[in-house]
This record gives C-alpha cells, structure tokens and sequence, in this order.
C-alpha cells in the first residue's frame, strides 16, 4: 500500500503534470487558428455569418447570437475563426464581395473616351445604388464603432477606405496629374463619397445627392484637367 502512495505522489511531481494538464487544458480562442479546419465548412460559416451581419449590424453582435442565428455554437465559430474579431473582419469582407456594383464603379471611373465628370458621375451612380444600402449602412455602423475602439476593424476599414483612394488616384494619374496630388484627389473623391452617402442615409433624396455630386464631379474635373 506504502509503495502505491509512493507511485500516485511521483505521478503529481511537477516534471510530469505540465504535459498531462496540456491534454486536458480547455482551448483558448488562439489556439483554434493553429488547427487544421474544414475550408468548405468554413467557408460556408463564414456566408452566414456575413448574411448575419448585414442583417443585424455588428455592434451587439455575440458568439451566441451568431452560432444560434448559423446553426452552430460559440466553440465551433472559435474553432473555424480563432476570436470573435477575427469572425467579424473574415464577414465583414465576405459581405463586401456580394456587392458587385462596388467594384463596378472603379470599372467605370477608369473607362476611356468618356469626360471624367461624367465617369465620376457614373461611379458614384453605382456606388450608391440601391443595391448597395445594406452594406453601406453596415460601414458606417462599423465606421462609428472603430471610433471609439480604434484598432479594432483596421482591415475592413483599410481595405474599403485606402483601397478606394488608391483605385481613384490611378485613374487621376492616367489623367495627368502628378502622384501627389493624384493621390490627395483620389482621397477628396473619396470623402466625397462618403459624406454624399451618409446624406443619402439619413435623408433619403437621392434626386438632391446625385445633383449635389455632379456638382462636385464638374469642379473636381476642371482642377484636374488644369493639372
């Protein structure tokens, strides 16, 4: 009996348990992305979960709420995404992709043989179409939030806003403005079309929006074509 004390108490010793506890350790968030995953289960997840928040919005968004809503559960959404953030960043640019209108506008702002009024005109026309409502509505939501929690949609953030002026000032280069001020016009085009769709938000006339923006397509293409 002495020597069966003897063997329980070595099997407690500090140089085993450390491994033994690591089998049975519960899983943290991080822990999740380190291991292989279904990519069709995932990527399948990760629709819903899109679906979800352009339905919902993201501010009171929970694990809970979203396994619930996805057939799923809080483990199961770590285990595919790692953290409720990185669920959030992953949705948010799968919902950007079901809007094609978007990437439709940068196609027609780089349009040759057609005035850059006009092709501003055009962009903006399918930027803010009424197709594009949830998404836009679900920006700005995200937009507010990143202000008082900065850092926290960076990617989304970066990819919708820096990506756009970068689009814009390519076109602006190829209408012969110098880098610099190619890049500072594809951010005004931009913050442009920001404010023009917050307008379009909260007021709802998009007869007074798209004149109020062809207003400012004709200014912007007249500095331009002055170089």
């Amino acid at each position: 009996m002495n020597r069966l004390v003897q063997v329980l108490r070595a099997l407690r010793c500090r140089d085993i348990t450390p491994s033994l506890r690591s089998c049975f350790r519960s899983p943290t968030p991080g822990s999740f992305a380190r291991v292989p995953v279904d990519s069709q289960e995932r990527q399948r997840l990760l629709e819903l979960v899109a679906g979800y928040c352009l339905e919902h919005g993201v501010a009171d968004l929970t694990l809970r709420r979203v396994g619930q809503a996805v057939g799923s559960n809080n483990r199961m959404l770590l285990y595919y995404f790692g953290s409720k953030e990185q669920m959030i960043s992953a949705a948010l640019n799968t919902a950007s992709q079901r809007f094609p209108e978007l990437q439709k506008a940068f196609d027609l702002l780089g349009r040759p043989g057609r005035p850059l009024a006009r092709r501003l005109d055009d962009a903006w026309r399918a930027l803010s179409a009424e197709a594009n409502l949830p998404f836009i509505r679900l920006f700005f939501e995200v937009f507010g939030l990143a202000a008082h929690q900065p850092g926290r949609f960076d990617d989304f953030l970066g990819r919708v806003g820096h990506d756009w002026a970068r689009h814009v000032a390519v076109v602006m280069r190829d209408e012969g403005l110098r880098p610099a001020d190619a890049r500072r016009t594809g951010r005004d085009v931009v913050a442009l079309w920001r404010g023009l769709q917050l307008d379009l938000l909260s007021s709802g006339d998009r007869g007074r929006v798209d004149r109020t923006h062809s207003a400012a397509a004709r200014r912007i293409a007249a500095v331009v074509a002055q170089g």
